[in-house]
């Protein structure tokens, strides 16, 4: 790859390294500068730019990430993970369920080791991660690497999310004489919030007396999958109340202490097949504690050893202390993959054909907006919705079983505004971004949707996502962060979200759908003929 500076007229095709602010359209670094950028450039009286030019043998930044990612992930739905679309040479990794990160140190290792131009971040080994969570972000630093790099990865599946499996568990509580009942209370409630954290309820609660005969058959009648045991006074030796009960019952102590402060007095065992955990006191509280630390991995069907325990050592001082506070729960506090939807607007008569063609009747027949909707749930959004006119048994028709959510507009014939506005009524209250599509675009992939979301980023000030043509002709879809909802449901008349973009070019970044079919406006001879085939295609098909 060659990279430095050359004279304008020379960029084409290039990728631009510096961003540039031109004629009030910022140019953002690693765009491909095209016909129209040369000539903005040049009319700014910039005569030279600093720019990267991919050699032969080189892969560029997006497509190697994409091929380093899926050779740590070869199947990700086995995996339960989920890879993101490639944007500026960084493909994201994320949870798509709760559980435990399983991680291969080593391979992780040999993928740093083979060029500091390619790299893997991951969460640490056995951590905690709920659904949507970032556990690793694979990252090519240049704008392309040799193709060698990549080609001679080999694949192992390195990462690999154990999800919660535990579905029931026990709880036994121990009462010692003269014990307050708010001490009890305190202890279920502590422990039956950390188990549904886990997606695990206590299926059986028992009280008895803090002695071993009384413990020793509550275990035998305990009904979970695992059974918990937290007594009324600390377990301090291996044949105190609550280890000689589970003797007692059958069972068998396999260890008893661990390094992890707080968490050092828990004990663990085996019950006719099931595990068995006595816990310490500290998980009374809602602090991270030992007893965390053991409960996620056997609530992911994970076995917890003697060798285990005995090696969480190293990271396991969890008491807080004014350096290093640590939060209230048994979690990770690790980013998350924002939440997206769809938003289809379906409700209007495609007034923008009338006088061009006579193949209105084409895209009110549905099979357009079916494609569309299909498109939207085959990529990574967490839901989509279809904006359509209060009564329209057609376009209901189409959408049945697809699994979306129909929302009517009763405001439709105001034009796109209304459907707009009846549309952010209905996402989800969590929702991060939302990608607005027009229902009757032929060309709409489930690609354009996951680049679209691999572009949104809030840090990097990536928070309307525009898809552009090759060239650089913007259209739809767009993507709008949550900072941009509350003036999409306040719009107006027939303008749709332009001005919005409009309004807040500095958030804006141009997303290429080269390779995808262009989505663009229906404002040139070219564009229309392109559309005007496609809609024929999928009436024919």
């Amino acid at each position: 790859m060659k990279f430095g500076p050359v004279p304008v007229a020379q960029a084409k095709g290039a990728i631009l390294a510096h961003s540039l602010n031109v004629g009030g359209v910022r140019l953002r670094k690693g765009r491909i500068l095209s016909t129209a950028d040369i000539v903005s450039i040049a009319e700014a009286g910039i005569s030279e730019v600093t720019v990267a030019v991919l050699a032969v043998d080189d892969i560029a930044e997006d497509q190697a990430a994409e091929v380093l990612a899926k050779s740590l992930v070869p199947d990700p739905k086995a995996a339960s993970l989920r890879i993101s679309a490639p944007f500026t040479g960084r493909v994201n990794i994320y949870a798509k369920t709760g559980g435990v990160m399983q991680i291969d140190a080593a391979a992780i290792e040999r993928f740093n080791a083979v060029s500091p131009a390619i790299t893997v971040a991951t969460v640490p080994e056995m951590a905690r991660v709920s659904a949507r969570s970032l556990i690793a972000t694979v990252k090519v630093i240049p704008y392309a690497v040799p193709r060698k790099f990549v080609e001679d990865m080999p694949t192992n599946a390195a990462l690999h999310l154990a999800p919660f499996t535990l579905r029931t568990a026990s709880l036994i509580l121990t009462q010692t004489p003269n014990m307050p009942e708010k001490l009890l209370s305190k202890g279920r409630d502590a422990i039956a919030r950390r188990m549904q954290a886990f997606n695990c309820a206590l299926d059986d609660v028992m009280t008895v007396p803090h002695e071993v005969t009384a413990l020793s058959e509550a275990i035998s009648k305990a009904t979970g999958e695992v059974i918990l045991i937290l007594t009324g006074s600390a377990t301090s030796d291996i044949q105190d109340v609550g280890p000689a009960a589970l003797h007692q019952s059958g069972g068998k102590i396999t260890r008893f202490g661990m390094p992890v402060d707080p968490g050092n007095l828990l004990f663990l065992g085996e019950y006719g097949g099931r595990a068995v955990v006595g816990l310490p006191g500290c998980a009374r509280s809602p602090a991270l504690n030992g007893a965390d630390w053991v409960l996620e991995r056997i609530a992911c069907g994970l076995d917890v050893s003697d060798k285990d325990i005995a090696g969480m050592g190293v990271g396991g001082l969890l008491k807080e202390i004014p350096t290093r506070p640590q939060p209230r729960s048994g979690a990770r506090d690790v980013p998350k993959q924002p939440k997206v939807e769809v938003l289809l607007l379906a409700a209007g008569s495609s007034r923008r054909m009338r006088g061009k063609d006579k193949l209105l009747e084409i895209v009110d027949g549905g099979p357009l907006l079916r494609q569309a909707a299909r498109a939207a749930l085959q990529s990574g959004v967490e839901g989509v919705h279809v904006v359509v006119q209060p009564e329209n048994a057609g376009r209901d028709a189409v959408l049945e079983g697809l699994g979306v959510n129909r929302i009517a507009s009763p405001e439709w014939q105001e034009g796109m505004a209304a459907s707009i506005r009846a549309g952010m009524a209905g996402l989800s209250q969590d929702c991060d971004a939302v990608i607005i599509a027009l229902a009757d675009m032929p060309e709409v992939s489930a690609t354009h949707f996951d680049r679209l979301t691999a572009a949104y980023d809030i840090g990097e000030a990536r928070e309307i996502c525009r898809a552009v043509t090759a060239d650089g002709t913007p259209g739809l879809p767009v993507l709008f962060g949550r900072r941009f909802f509350e003036t999409l449901a306040s719009l107006q008349g027939d303008r749709g979200a332009r001005d919005v973009v409009k309004d807040a070019s500095e958030f804006l970044i141009d997303v290429s759908t080269e390779g995808q079919g262009a989505v663009i406006d229906l404002d040139t001879p070219e564009a229309w003929a392109r559309w005007r085939a496609n809609i024929v295609a999928n009436k024919t098909s």
